[in-house]
């Protein structure tokens, strides 16, 4: 399923929102500029790679050195591997953060979002501590903000397309069964790569940062003003 609109509580400006997706698609086209010996060294600096995040929590030198270890916990979160993972983060950032952010207001929507990034990178990285595997995408960011979503818009309609088989179709869904299947979808799919015997990302998808940031996001609205009628 992938919504392709929704039925908005509200139409206010989401400055942030489109300077989040401005700087994502930004960052993708320098990375366009890049050779593949420039791009892999790239994101061994600016993406998350779980081990080198080991062992300078642990006070060990990490290589390459070129920025402390803990600010690709931020760094990653506008990284992207390709257009079809740029271009599907940015749609559901596009779809979900209006709202949210109309509700927590512009600064406080623009600290809830990187701290869920954040939150959601060390959820991936409590699995996969020894992976040399980079971590790296909006995802995790984005998923707290669907799990502000759900909480606060449990009955929002969202069109969404539909595959099924050869047939495409559009239906109307509420929110809270869009947005929680999708995250039992991830919960089970990061189960299961457990049970796999692996803790890195499963088919090149880190599914523990998605959950982590959308349970986050569902602790970290509220304290920030999710329910709060006025800013």
């Amino acid at each position: 399923m992938l919504p392709i609109g929704d039925d908005n509580p509200t139409n206010r400006t989401s400055f942030v929102v489109y300077v989040l997706i401005g700087l994502n698609v930004f960052i993708f086209g320098h990375q366009l500029g890049l050779s593949q010996p420039e791009l892999r060294e790239f994101f061994a600096t600016w993406a998350i790679v779980p081990a080198q995040l080991t062992a300078s929590f642990r006070g060990e030198p990490s290589v390459p050195a070129m920025v402390p270890e803990w600010v690709t916990l931020v760094s990653s979160q506008f990284l992207h591997g390709g257009f079809l993972h740029l271009g599907g983060n940015m749609l559901f950032l596009w779809i979900f953060g209006n709202n949210i952010e109309d509700r927590l207001g512009h600064t406080r929507f623009a600290i809830f979002y990187i701290l869920c990034g954040i939150l959601a990178g060390l959820s991936q990285w409590l699995i996969s501590q020894d992976s040399a595997v980079p971590l790296l995408g909006a995802s995790g960011a984005i998923a707290g903000v669907m799990g502000a979503y759900i909480i606060r818009f449990p009955g929002a309609k969202v069109l969404t397309l539909v595959f099924l088989g050869f047939f495409i179709t559009t239906i109307y869904l509420p929110a809270v069964v869009y947005l929680g299947f999708w995250f039992l979808q991830q919960a089970f799919l990061g189960l299961a790569g457990l049970n796999l015997g692996g803790g890195e990302q499963t088919g090149g998808v880190a599914y523990w940062a998605h959950a982590g940031g959308f349970v986050f996001g569902i602790l970290l609205a509220p304290l920030l003003g999710l329910f709060r009628d006025e800013r």
